[in-house]
């Protein structure tokens, strides 16, 4: 009997040690889900954008589209996509802001939608830089016109882009604490702090930026729980608002393009 139990314990524990060693050898895979990409062009699905390259600072050229704002002077919005779908997917964000006036700049991190490169939480930080760099020097959008957006994974993206670099504004559309926090929900019996190597402490960053913030996030979320979005927002030092959209899970349509999404983004980049 005492045999029988220490053999099915040897074999439990061995199990769980190979499911631990293969989540950090492709860890990745989990947090980063590419999408082959947008089809069309640019002016087809955008009219008026047109296609841009953008060049980062470890030599990976990366697809993007700008949509020109209303005039040299219009406030732009750089956007930073979630951890899934590609650049194509976020055009009625980009065309509800374009009706407003705005500039903006729809790109797609390394790896993603035949983009050069592997994902990782440096590789993101370049890759956004580089769409910084783009939108001042190239698109001539004024630094202090320049409205960051993050979206999930995209906000932790930005919140770390503005200790650097702090913009007009940002909107944080439902960020996580950090990335092992929303881990820790969705793979509880797990060591996830100790395992992930990605750490984007989105709260630690927010804290540090005094600039206008505001946090959107969906009542209903199952992907980020609200409660994080909420202690986000908490720790910002520079929030502006928090809004909550009732009833609207994570990837939601209301949450890409809907009224309180676009609202938030024109009513910081209108800010005198």
């Amino acid at each position: 009997m005492t045999r029988t139990v220490l053999r099915t314990a040897g074999i439990v524990l061995l199990l769980f040690a190979v499911l631990v060693g293969l989540l950090w050898a492709f860890q990745r895979r989990l947090i980063y889900l590419p999408d082959a990409g947008p089809r069309a062009t640019a002016d087809a699905v955008l009219p008026g954008a047109r296609e841009v390259t953008l060049e980062t600072e470890d030599g990976l050229r990366l697809a993007a589209w700008y949509l020109p704002g209303a005039g040299p002077d219009a406030a732009g919005v750089l956007v930073a996509n979630g951890n899934g779908g590609h650049r194509g997917m976020r055009v009625p964000l980009a065309r509800s802001l374009g009706e407003e006036g705005l500039a903006v700049l729809l790109f797609d991190y390394r790896g993603y939608a035949g983009n050069p490169g592997d994902p990782s939480e440096d590789g993101l930080a370049l890759d956004v830089r580089a769409a910084r760099t783009f939108l001042l020097e190239e698109a001539g959008v004024p630094a202090d016109r320049l409205v960051y957006f993050g979206e999930s994974l995209g906000a932790a993206v930005v919140t770390e882009l503005a200790t650097e670099h702090p913009p007009a504004g940002m909107v944080l559309r439902s960020p996580f604490v950090d990335l092992a926090s929303v881990a820790e929900v969705h793979y509880p019996f797990l060591p996830v702090r100790a395992l992930l190597r990605e750490r984007y402490p989105v709260a630690e960053h927010v804290a540090r930026v005094r600039v206008p913030t505001t946090v959107v996030y969906g009542g209903r979320d199952s992907i980020v729980p609200p409660e994080q979005s909420r202690a986000v927002a908490a720790a910002a030092a520079g929030l502006h608002g928090l809004v909550e959209v009732p009833g609207a899970d994570h990837n939601d349509a209301v949450l890409l393009d809907g009224e309180a999404v676009v609202a938030a983004v024109v009513e910081l980049a209108q800010r005198p």
